[in-house]
């Protein structure tokens, strides 16, 4: 569950190296576990795990290289797509995650709340796309209203375009033919005035929060309006950063200033599905990526591709700092640490000498994922780190040891870090614990004692 938990935050953090903090969770409480067998203390472990992972943190800092050119954030994309099902695509893929960060990015403030996904089935990877503005998957309230309007005048607003029901029990008392005829016309001239109210505002888009009565829906398509209901307040306030309108909750305060503008939405079908595409806005602060794919894994596959992809985009502008990947950071910061655990003369030294060791199992899974030699591959990289080449990685494309920062295979240093930390922070965590209690099923009867 802690492991479970680590990796949660990982993906929360920084959006990526979820599989890296797990395995180095495991890797730590491995070799924790050779020394506990060695008759060392757990609390020595804990103190040596510490130092260790203080010490690499450091380290990391030192090794970093700080982002100054902005065709590197490309080379990082690619490079956490590598090994995921839309790998084949990474091309397209990181274009598309670029040209959406920077449309909503300003400075170092990148909020991927911005950025919206929307997932089709049907088609290739490669027709993915990004929307200039928002995809929902909904439809027209109405098949009367136009499916495609150009030029969009758009209304946003949160509340319910249907008779309002009163908040307590209420009864109507009706006596007469007449007064029913009148009831029914009230609740008619109050739709009216409401539709018109928008009618009269030169709408010709309408997004609402809530319900559209069938009545209102028969005046908004009679005046040409495109309408959808049930939009998500999510979707809504997406649809607001996009187009440049604001959320109306009174219709009383309509004014220009409140409409949003797009070149065009329309309704296009999708299968038996249909979604409402909102195209062509100004300046977007808020964007859709349409992700295509043959099958619901693929699409699901790719939507985790992307996410990682921009999750590492997001840490790296907000950090500014990147490391050489293929393992090379993990056996550079290993090496140093072993030198490290010399300077201390207790039993601490051989705690952050296997903290160092455990570091080694990430280029050691890149190896085997890759089919080759692990013990090979391991002391090929240590030996070119040993020569001071501490850029050298494991570049699975050709499969060999070269200076992989030249090649492009570049990571975020926040992923990493923020990696060891939590992977340490959860191994100090179990090794603190001296037993586990298992206590009986709640349905399980308790033992009868014969005191005779």
């Amino acid at each position: 569950k802690m492991i479970v938990e680590i990796a949660k935050t990982q993906e929360a953090e920084v959006g990526d190296g979820t599989t890296t903090v797990a395995i180095l969770a495991g890797k730590f409480l491995e070799n924790a576990e050779k020394l506990l067998d060695k008759k060392i203390h757990p609390t020595v472990i804990v103190k040596g795990y510490k130092l260790a992972a203080e010490k690499a943190i450091q380290i990391a800092g030192e090794i970093s290289i700080p982002l100054k050119e902005k065709h590197l954030l490309k080379q990082i994309v690619q490079t956490s797509m590598t090994g995921k099902g839309a790998e084949g695509d990474k091309e397209k893929l990181s274009e598309i995650i670029l040209n959406a960060v920077d449309q909503i990015s300003s400075g170092k403030e990148l909020d991927l709340n911005d950025i919206k996904i929307e997932k089709i089935k049907g088609e290739s990877i490669g027709d993915s796309e990004l929307v200039h503005g928002i995809v929902l998957d909904k439809e027209r309230a109405n098949a009367e209203m136009p499916s495609k309007i150009q030029n969009a005048r758009i209304m946003l607003i949160d509340m319910a375009l249907e008779l309002r029901n009163p908040e307590i029990e209420a009864r109507i008392s009706v006596t007469t033919p007449e007064q029913l005829e009148n009831f029914f016309q009230s609740e008619e001239k109050y739709l009216k005035d409401m539709t018109n109210k928008i009618i009269s505002s030169g709408v010709n888009v309408l997004f609402c929060q809530r319900g559209i009565d069938d009545l209102a829906q028969y005046y908004l398509a009679r005046a040409g309006i495109f309408a959808a209901r049930r939009i998500q307040k999510s979707d809504l306030e997406k649809l607001a950063r996009a187009t440049g309108g604001k959320i109306i909750s009174n219709l009383s305060d309509i004014s220009d200033r409140e409409l949003g503008r797009a070149e065009i939405v329309e309704e296009v079908k999708n299968g038996d599905a249909s979604l409402i595409y909102v195209r062509g806005c100004k300046n977007p602060k808020s964007l859709t990526i349409v992700i295509r794919g043959g099958t619901s894994y693929i699409v699901d596959e790719v939507e985790r591709a992307v996410k990682d992809g921009l999750g590492d985009v997001a840490v790296t502008i907000k950090n500014g700092r990147i490391i050489a990947g293929g393992g090379a950071f993990e056996i550079e910061v290993s090496r140093r640490l072993k030198i490290y655990a010399k300077t201390f003369s207790g039993r601490e030294q051989l705690a952050i000498e296997e903290f160092a060791n455990s570091l080694e199992a990430i280029p050691e899974a890149l190896a085997e994922n890759a089919g080759l030699d692990q013990i090979e591959i391991l002391t090929e990289l240590k030996k070119a780190h040993e020569s001071g080449f501490y850029n050298h990685g494991l570049n699975l494309f050709i499969n060999k040891i070269e200076d992989v920062y030249t090649a492009g295979i570049i990571e975020p240093l926040k992923v990493k870090t923020q990696a060891i930390t939590s992977a340490s922070e959860v191994a100090i965590m179990i090794l603190r614990i001296d037993d586990v209690l298992i206590s009986n099923s709640k349905n399980q009867k308790p033992q009868e004692v014969n005191m005779e």
